[in-house]
C-alpha cells in the first residue's frame, strides 16, 4: 500500500467491558505504525458471540467512550451499533473505505486468538484487500501456532498480517465479568471511570457462569 496515505487504526471488539489490555494494545499499535488515530468500533451483533449474552449496545458504547475520552488519539464509532442484524468486519471496513476514500490506509487491530479464526470470517478474501491486519499477542499465548497460521494465510492470499507483542498484559473481559459476578475486585484491570459505571449500572452481577 502507498506509504503516503494517512494511517488509521480500527480496533473492533465487543468491549464487554473495555479494559487496560485493549487500551495498551491500541496505543502500542498506534505508536509502532505511526497511526494518526485509533477508532474503537464496539461490535453491534457479532455472529461469533451467539453462544453467550452480550451486554446491550448503549452500555458497551458508553464504557468505551469513558475509557478513551482523555486520549486525543482515540475515537469511538457507532458504525456497527446503528445496524440491525449481524455485523461483519468486511461490511464495516467497506463503509470506512467509502467514508474516508483512497487517501487513507487502515490497520485493523485484533487479538491473536481472533486472528486464528480469520478464515471463518465473512468474505475474507475481500476483507484482506481492504485493510492491513495487526495481530496482538499476550503473555502465555502459543506464538508458534499463531505465526505458522499467519504465514499460511499470507502465502495463500498474498497479503501481510503484522504481529505486535504487548508484554505484561493478560487481562480479559471474560475474567472481569466473572469477577464482578462472583463479587471479586476488578480495580486496576480497567479505567476507574469504567469500574464506576459497571457498579452504578449493576452490570454483570446476575450473569451465570454460562453467560460469561
Amino acid at each position: 500500500m502507498d506509504d503516503n496515505r494517512i494511517k488509521i487504526g480500527i480496533m473492533g471488539g465487543t468491549f464487554d467491558p473495555i479494559h487496560y489490555g485493549h487500551l495498551v494494545t491500541a496505543e502500542a499499535v498506534r505508536y509502532k505504525f505511526n497511526l494518526s488515530k485509533v477508532i474503537f468500533v464496539p461490535s453491534g451483533n457479532p455472529p461469533h458471540k451467539v453462544a453467550r449474552v452480550v451486554t446491550n449496545k448503549k452500555d458497551r458504547y458508553i464504557m468505551t467512550v469513558l475509557a478513551t475520552v482523555t486520549n486525543p488519539n482515540c475515537e469511538v464509532s457507532t458504525i456497527e451499533l446503528n445496524k440491525d442484524g449481524y455485523t461483519y468486519t468486511v461490511d464495516t471496513m467497506k463503509e470506512f473505505r467509502s467514508i474516508y476514500g483512497d487517501d487513507y490506509e487502515f490497520y485493523f487491530i485484533t487479538g491473536a486468538d481472533a486472528i486464528l479464526e480469520i478464515l471463518t470470517w465473512k468474505d475474507i478474501d475481500t476483507l484482506l484487500g481492504l485493510c492491513n491486519f495487526v495481530a496482538a499477542t499476550r503473555p502465555g499465548f502459543d506464538n508458534k501456532d499463531l505465526y505458522d497460521k499467519l504465514d499460511d494465510i499470507e502465502k495463500r492470499y498474498g497479503t501481510r498480517i503484522f504481529r505486535v507483542e504487548v508484554p505484561s498484559l493478560a487481562i480479559s473481559s471474560t475474567d472481569i465479568r466473572r469477577r464482578v459476578a462472583q463479587g471479586e475486585p476488578i480495580k486496576y484491570l480497567l479505567p476507574e471511570v469504567v469500574e464506576r459505571y459497571i457498579q452504578k449500572n449493576h452490570l454483570y452481577r446476575e450473569w451465570s457462569r454460562a453467560a460469561l
